[in-house]
């Protein structure tokens, strides 16, 4: 049996992990701990039928685990990188809006745990990050436009998306290019000159409850090819997730994606 604690737990994301390991989506998973903020609001209650209580002190149930499945904030999971490198656990990373310095941290710790980290948890976008990066490879340098359109809920703060940016970077090692050179983010006002060829365009929309919505567009003169997702219900993240830390107990120190754990 492995054993998880889940770092937001009070959070959406958290609690249908909670749900989904209530409901064992993922046989041979046990909850010993759910953690979140000291100020959220179910502190010390018991979470749905599992008997664990919110806490907000990750050192005092972190022993007692195998793996930590992180859905909390960019700054949380960044500032427990050198801790849960020292602890050796496994670190299932599915918070979004992690900038250099948090990267840098999460890089340093998988020297000495092992980390499965991605931008999105579902087999559906990771094999459309796969289908991606041979279409760009493809159509590269034949004329083609390349939009990204991402829609989320209104609550989501980090813009683009976790899951837009990592489509983004399968395109444009599709394409050869480097993402961080080529990204431009929303278009307002005139310009003096037309869109580049090389660009990757990103536009983010919020509104509603959106689970997540992303679209992928080639166009060029004459035809328009669309690689779509769109996510139903966050079961599909989490189940993910549940499968990356079943994958992750007992391995290697590392960093490794959602594509080794789902063989994509």
């Amino acid at each position: 049996m492995t054993k998880i604690v889940i770092v937001g737990a009070g959070g959406r994301m958290g609690q249908t992990l909670v749900r989904c390991l209530e409901h064992q989506a993922v046989p041979g998973l046990q909850l010993v701990g759910a953690v979140d903020l000291w100020d959220s609001p179910g502190l010390g209650q018991p979470l749905g039928r599992t008997g664990i209580s919110l806490t907000s002190d990750l050192a005092a149930v972190a022993p007692a685990c195998d793996v930590i499945v992180d859905f909390s904030g960019h700054q949380g999971t960044s500032g427990n990188a050198a801790r849960i490198a020292e602890w050796g656990k496994g670190w299932v990373i599915g918070t979004t809006g992690i900038g250099a310095e948090g990267k840098a941290a999460i890089e340093a710790a998988a020297k000495r745990a092992p980390i499965v980290w991605a931008p999105n948890m579902s087999l559906g976008v990771n094999l459309l990050f796969a289908l991606l990066e041979e279409a760009g490879r493809a159509l590269k340098d034949r004329g083609y436009d390349v939009e990204i359109i991402e829609r989320h809920h209104r609550r989501k703060k980090d813009s683009p998306s976790g899951t837009a940016l990592g489509l983004g970077q399968a395109v444009a090692r599709g394409l050869g290019v480097n993402l961080d050179e080529v990204a431009v983010h929303g278009r307002h006002g005139v310009v003096k000159e037309e869109r580049s060829a090389s660009e990757i365009g990103f536009h983010a929309v919020r509104g509603g409850d959106i689970v997540g919505d992303h679209t992928v567009m080639f166009a060029t003169d004459g035809e328009i090819v669309e690689f779509s997702h769109r996510a139903t219900s966050r079961d599909t993240f989490a189940v993910g997730a549940l499968r990356a830390a079943a994958w992750l107990a007992g391995r290697a120190p590392g960093l490794y994606t959602m594509r080794d754990v789902l063989g994509v």
